[in-house]
């Protein structure tokens, strides 16, 4: 019906006519919408008719409808479209061709990607291609040009892969678009060929290469010239990865060029040297071979030119501070010297300012040259500070705070054992230049031009960021600039918000008494920023004066300093905007933090203040918004050392406090315990019992094992109330005490909720409090274990229950002194009793464990043979609690029991292994004195052992051996390498695997001894043993996990061994025969699986020491390996993707096949189930990887990617996988993690 009113309505008025195709486009919008054959052919004529209308408003209307038309139509009418569209292109009417090529980038952006098989898109591509190219070619009308050449870019851009027939022709037409007569053809064409780059042929990418290599050596004219060097850049902005390998012979001819006296054209040289490096450095901090011969070169192009100003003295300094005095003074004369000299014609300018740009990218690329950049780049930087032209200077800054940002030590516990060593000398090298830095910046600071100021404050904040304290001596410098740069009027908000942001670091990062002599000059114009109207000055302004506030008046230390004038100028200010009720959130919260900050460090020069201003805290205590703020300013109030007066809030507070427990939002509860916690401890007269019990009954339901942390903090304030208030105690409801008993018996407690119960037991049992003493507790403790004695009953304990139980009962015992002789009795009897089940033995064990740890339990002469005696129990639980008890009760007295264990040890082989792992506890958890007279008997022992042929009982010797040598390094390390050289296997295994032991994550003693030689340790990766190999991966792992300082340095030598034992060895994959079946077993998969695992760790902590396309040829071969190295490769595959983009771009093709391969696996269908399930987790795992993939920027580029993306689209099974992955995806956190310490 449209159409029909709409063709009646051709000569009818135009607003007609309008309306009725907005009604068209509202319908075609729809996804209801059907269109049978005859309709579209209606509608495809009557919209290009519209195109033609005379009007304009008529004709974007009809353009508009296009984009959802074309997926509503027939293919062969969406060719008829295109037809009329092109053809339209090449009218003579110039609105006609504007309009006709706004529709054909509506249809394109509107075409099914070709992912997803539209055989519609190639098609219509190849048509549209087909006459663009046409048209380019022609040369007559300029316009045309310009429009078709955009076209093709768009499509290029898309739908790249679907025109692979055509891309040679493609390539045809642009080049000679390059030397144009117009340079708008030639940028278009630039920007053309960028997008074809990504999806070319290698073949067409080196004819493209060849020719501009070409071109540029033939020189014709510097126009041209300049065209292919801005070809080149533009390629390598696209497709850096892809250049490379043609960079040996482009680079040399652009540092040619930048010789030649024309700026422009060095320009341009600079900024093919930046593409350069930004695209082709790979993975965080390193550049791919390619590159790296050149930078030198490069960096030494750009130190000269960033000072290339032929037209400008900078010789004579005071010439240039009469300037700026002059300036100052008046305006008149600067339009004088304007009329004398006119820069107009001086573009030097681009080249200081590419030449700043190129910089920058080498910096932030190249963390290993940063010791060079401090001794030549930095001090050519910083005297360039000076630069008169603005958006140079502002280039120069910003290429310094890349360099302050790579110079920044790393804060991770990753990196926290390189601390000491190589990072140290960029800093000190910096240090040294901070003055020179000082000096070119402080004038700036009062310049006119808020870009520079606001460049020198973001320079000055990362530098205090970087080296906290360095800027102290240079304060009185800095102070007039923040001063000029808060006050001055014509200051911008974000030159204020800057200012006030560097203040804030600067307050923060360096010591207090810098300030001082300041504070009466930083103050108002401070105090002033709180009063702005704009919210945001106000907010930074907050958080500044809370941090002053800290400065004036530092309680961690004596101060001579005198606060109290300073008062009547912060207070008011923050009084005001307390009281605000209608201003933004984050003011409300500020101020809320920044009065509470007043009163915490200034509360005694209130005087009568106070009292109206906490009531205000009381009023934003009541309020949703406001109150999680405001409880936390309370805890900071009620902990200040002044013994701020609460007392007059605290009737009304606390029972609002106590409400807070019940409400759901979790950092609510923990900040209100907090408060509770410290108003129990500091205001423990002004408490009412009412208030307290009002606490007590919110209790119950913050114990549960489903938030260990809440717990542990409700468990820390109820110590605080036994130790403060024992009288409130007996009011403790039986609930409470059953929610923590039900906690001490779960098997998610340990660390710190469990200590705060030890904690908690222990202030309780001194309450003594009539229902709650010392046997009313144990027993409640120890009744899932007794109950009825039956093992049945107590089966439902989780084995960490019983530790935490017995650590319960050691800690209320050592609590009650006179209790000890008759309950360690009593666990004797237990464990001697042969009708005790075995948990009741296995908890008598580890209580008589705990409790010997601390107290000397030699009294009990029938101990020691009830501990043997159980080391022939037939339940293994029961064994490993004797020995672990016998390890920890020797602890508590060595003198007695270590001899005795080192006796038994040489003399009982069956019960060698029990033994040993009651020694491994004595090393753990004895101190190296109390060890010492014992460490040359023990380690004599060990050695005895360490040949034994069971694994089991090597690696406790190791373990023992590692943590034996932690006691004395200097000593025993030397001799645990002179081991190395045993001509037996196992020895050698035993002692690399002792070197795992004593690497642990954090700094200590041995660390530098073991840097020296851990070199020797790893040579055993050539071992001829393959067990020696193995256990040998295995302690590079521990060391790249947990120190990778230890091994960075050796990686040269040590990655060929690793990469060696990552190939299959046909020599030792054996046939087994099992019954009728053979059975393939390989016995280097233990070993190959070690080293991928090497592999993945050393992605975390050692990228930039990678070559990584040597490590991805190995990634590669792990893809085609057995099922548990596949596994491992693939979430290998999933972290590239993050960390090395580039690289995993160009290995596309290679990577894709063995993926395709996983997921279109087919069991047999005889299979067992394990078989079944196998085969799923591995598709799984590689479609996590396939997924990985897909996250990398420009991937849709690649065309090997778009045909399996589209493969996996069609195939359900493999959709409905995909699906499910990208849904886990969503819920979990980014990065897979896989945990190889």
């Amino acid at each position: 019906h449209l159409c029909l009113y709409i063709s009646q309505s051709t000569f009818a008025i135009s607003s007609f006519r309008f309306m009725a195709t907005n009604d068209l486009m509202m319908e075609l919008q729809k996804d209801s919408i059907k269109l049978d054959e005859d309709s579209e052919k209606k509608v495809v004529k009557m919209l290009l008719k519209l195109l033609e209308d005379k009007n304009g408003e008529v004709q974007n209307l009809a353009v508009k409808c296009l984009g959802p038309l074309v997926g509503k139509v027939k293919e062969y009418q969406v060719e008829i479209i295109v037809d009329t569209l092109c053809t339209n292109m090449l009218s003579d009417k110039e609105q006609l061709r504007d309009i006709s090529s706004i529709g054909l980038k509506t249809v394109i952006s509107e075409l099914p990607p070709a992912s997803t098989g539209s055989a519609m898109t190639a098609n219509v591509c190849k048509k549209i291609t087909a006459q663009l190219t046409g048209a380019i070619g022609k040369q007559e009308d300029v316009s045309v040009q310009l429009e078709a050449l955009d076209i093709l870019s768009d499509m290029l851009s898309r739908l790249g892969g679907t025109l692979y027939s055509f891309h040679s022709s493609i390539l045809n037409c642009l080049l000679p678009q390059l030397t144009s007569p117009r340079l708008a053809v030639r940028k278009r064409a630039i920007i053309a060929l960028g997008h074809l780059v990504l999806t070319c042929s290698g073949n067409i990418f080196s004819e493209l290469t060849e020719h501009l290599l070409a071109e540029l050596k033939r020189n014709e004219s510097t126009s041209t010239t300049r065209t292919y060097i801005q070809c080149v850049a533009g390629i390598s902005r696209e497709a850096g990865h892809r250049i490379g390998e043609h960079l040996e012979k482009i680079i040399p001819l652009i540092v040619r060029y930048c010789n030649v006296e024309d700026d422009e054209l060095r320009e341009y040289c600079f900024q093919a040297f930046e593409s350069f490096v930004r695209r082709i450095f790979i993975c965080r901090d390193r550049c791919p071979k390619e590159i790296d011969p050149h930078i030198p070169n490069v960096m030494e192009l750009c130190l000269k030119y960033i000072t290339f100003d032929p037209n400008y003295n900078y010789d004579n300094e005071e010439e240039e501070e009469e300037e700026m005095m002059e300036t100052e003074n008046g305006e008149d004369e600067e339009q004088e010297s304007d009329d004398e000299y006119s820069d107009d014609d001086d573009i030097s300018w681009k080249v200081r300012r590419s030449a700043a740009k190129c910089l920058e990218a080498i910096v932030s690329s190249r963390h290993d040259l940063l010791q060079d950049f401090y001794k030549t780049l930095s001090p050519v930087l910083i005297s360039r500070f000076k630069e008169r032209e603005e958006n140079v200077r502002a280039d120069i800054f910003s290429a310094y705070i890349s360099l302050l940002k790579q110079t920044l030590p790393i804060q991770s516990w990753l990196h926290a054992s390189d601390a000491s060593g190589k990072d140290d000398v960029p800093l000190t090298m910096l240090q040294k230049q901070v003055p020179n830095i000082v000096k070119a910046l402080h004038k700036q600071l009062k310049e006119k031009s808020i870009k520079s100021r606001q460049g020198c404050f973001s320079l000055l904040t990362e530098l205090a960021n970087v080296l906290p304290g360095c800027l102290a001596d240079h304060i009185p410098a800095l102070v007039p600039g923040i001063v000029f740069s808060l006050a001055d009027k014509s200051s911008s908000s974000n030159m204020r918000i800057d200012t006030l942001s560097f203040l804030h670091v600067l307050l923060c990062n360096h010591q207090p008494e810098v300030f001082h002599p300041h504070i009466k000059s930083l103050l108002p114009p401070v105090v002033a920023c709180i009063g702005d109207p704009f919210y945001k000055i106000t907010s930074e302004a907050l958080l500044v004066t809370q941090q002053l506030v800290k400065v004036i008046r530092p309680l961690d230390k004596s101060c001579t300093f005198d606060a109290k004038p300073y008062v009547k100028d912060l207070f008011p200010g923050t009084l005001k905007r307390l009281k605000a009720a209608d201003i933004d959130q984050e003011v409300k919260e500020r101020a809320i933090s920044c009065m509470g900050q007043i009163i915490c460090n200034l509360g005694d020069h209130l005087s009568t203040d106070l009292q109206p201003t906490l009531k205000i805290f009381l009023e934003r205590l009541k309020n949703e918004i406001t109150r999680l703020t405001t409880v936390k300013v309370l805890t900071l109030i009620a902990s200040s050392p002044l013994k701020i007066n609460l007392r007059p809030i605290l009737g009304e507070g606390f029972p609002i406090l106590a409400s807070f427990l019940r409400k759901n939002q979790r950092a609510l509860k923990l900040s209100t315990l907090t408060a509770l916690d410290i108003l129990v401890k500091n205001y423990s007269d002004s408490l009412q019992p009412a208030m307290i019990e009002s606490v007590l009954t919110e209790l119950p339901a913050l114990i549960t094992e489903n938030d260990m942390h809440v717990s542990q903090v409700a468990i820390m304030f109820l110590t605080t109330l036994a130790k403060v208030y024992p009288s409130c105690i007996s009011k403790i409801s039986g609930s409470v005490l059953a929610e923590i008993f039900q906690l001490v018996h779960s098997p998610l407690l340990q660390g710190g909720a469990l200590n705060a119960i030890i904690d908690f037991f222990q202030a309780l049992v001194l309450t003594k409090t009539a229902t709650m003493g010392y046997s009313e507790l144990m027993k409640q403790l120890t009744a899932p274990v007794y109950s009825s004695g039956s093992a049945e009953a107590s089966v439902m304990l989780h084995k960490q229950a019983y530790y935490s139980v017995a650590k319960c009962v050691a800690a209320l015992s050592s609590a009650c002194p006179k209790e000890v002789p008759a309950i360690v009795n009593q666990f004797i009897q237990d464990g001697k009793n042969p009708k005790s089940s075995s948990a009741v033995k296995v908890l008598a064990f580890l209580s008589l464990a705990e409790m010997g740890r601390t107290m000397n339990l030699s009294a009990q002469r029938e101990l020691k043979t009830v501990i043997l005696e159980a080391f022939s129990s037939p339940s293994e639980e029961v064994k490993s609690a004797a020995s672990y008890a016998l390890g920890n009760i020797s602890v508590g007295n060595l003198k007695e029991y270590l001899p005795f264990m080192l006796k038994e040890i040489g003399s009982q082989p069956k019960r060698q292994y029990l033994l040993l792992h009651s020694l491994k506890e004595v090393i753990s958890s004895s101190t190296a004195n109390g060890l010492e007279p014992y460490v040359e008997d023990i380690w004599a022992l060990l050695f005895k052992h360490c040949e034994c042929t069971e694994e089991g009982t090597r690696n406790v010797v190791a373990e023992c051996l590692g943590k034996l040598t932690l006691v004395n390094p200097s000593e025993l390390l030397p001799r645990l390498k002179k081991q190395l050289s045993s001509g037996s296997p196992h020895a050698r295994s035993t002692v690399v695997t002792a070197i795992k032991f004593t690497i642990a994550d954090q700094p200590q003693p041995i660390d530098a001894l073991l840097k020296g030689c851990i070199g020797d340790f790893l040579k055993t990766l050539q071992d001829p043993d393959l067990n020696v190999r193995r256990v040998a991966l295995a302690m590079f792992n521990s060391a790249a996990h947990n120190k990778p300082s230890l091994i960075r340095d050796l990686l040269n030598v040590v990655l060929p061994s690793l990469y060696n034992e990552t190939n299959v060895r046909r020599e030792l994959i054996r046939e087994v025969e099992m019954g009728p079946f053979k059975h393939t077993v390989d016995d280097g998969l233990d070993v190959r699986k070690a080293a991928f695992e090497c592999m993945y760790t050393l992605l975390e902590s050692c990228l930039d020491r990678l070559d990584i396309y040597e490590y991805l040829n190995h990634v590669e071969d792990g893809l085609k390996d057995h099922y548990d190295i596949r596994m491992l490769t693939f979430i290998m595959l999933a972290r590239l993707s993050t960390l090395c983009p580039s690289a995993m771009l160009q290995r596309l093709e290679r990577l894709i096949e063995p993926l395709r391969a996983t997921c279109s696996t087919k069991v047999k269908a005889g299979s067992v189930k394990q078989e079944f399930e196998k085969q799923d987790e591995l598709k799984r795992s590689a479609m996590r990887a396939v997924a990985a993939l897909l996250t990398i920027p420009e991937v849709e580029k690649s065309p090997a990617m778009a045909e399996f993306s589209s493969q996996i689209r069609s195939n359900p099974e493999m959709a409905s996988l995909f699906e499910s992955i990208q849904k886990d995806s969503v819920s979990l956190p980014t990065s897979e993690s896989m945990d190889m310490s």
